[in-house]
């Protein structure tokens, strides 16, 4: 597969606000189908990496539906948003540079581990089941706007895990792709059972 024009049409399923913040880059050397690294704070732009050797391998609605579950991933990770962890985060940040300037040895630890411990809460809940099946809903309401129906979008979210799976070579899907996989089958109506609430919300 050339990857210049799939990188286009990939680009055109995206909406203007993922193909703002990400970034598609062909990657031959990697065994994987699609990779994304962390996005980091300081690093505004989001990486998407794609084999395209084996990218081909999947239907063209399987690849639409696991870029833009991809992009809605990436887009849902927010290190800067205002929510408890976060302020304790900046005022840990804070407190340490101000402990720092003022050669306050103690202050300066104590900051730090307000510090450390705000931004260990934002890395656990950002590794957390419910943004992944955040990312996955979100990306089959974006596909209706490209002619997917809930029910489609779900059932070709479901068909790439697994296709992934196999064309890496995997003989099982993982913890979190089998909790999403169930949230899929329910979405898609092929199981009356979802994902529990106490699931959803654990912690990574």
């Amino acid at each position: 597969m050339n990857p210049e024009p799939e990188i286009r049409r990939l680009l055109d399923v995206m909406p203007a606000s993922g193909r703002m913040m990400t970034k598609i880059v062909s990657k031959p050397q990697q065994s994987t189908v699609i990779d994304s690294p962390y996005p980091l704070p300081w690093k505004p732009e989001r990486l998407i990496y794609i084999n395209f050797d084996l990218w081909r391998l999947l239907s063209k609605s399987q690849r639409d539906l696991l870029i833009l579950r991809t992009q809605c991933w990436l887009c849902g990770v927010k290190w800067f948003k205002p929510e408890l962890y976060q302020g304790v985060a900046l005022a840990g940040i804070l407190g340490a540079i101000a402990e720092g300037m003022q050669g306050d040895a103690v202050g300066l630890v104590v900051a730090g581990g307000l510090a450390g411990l705000g931004l260990m809460r934002i890395w656990q809940s950002s590794r957390s089941p419910q943004l992944e099946l955040d990312a996955d809903e979100m990306a089959i309401r974006v596909a209706g706007r490209r002619g997917y129906d809930e029910i489609e979008g779900a059932r070709h979210l479901l068909s790439a895990i697994e296709t992934v799976a196999k064309i890496e070579g995997r003989l099982s899907l993982n913890f979190t792709e089998l909790i999403r996989s169930q949230n899929l089958r329910a979405i898609a109506g092929l199981s009356p059972v979802g994902v529990p609430e106490k699931v959803r919300q654990e912690r990574g």
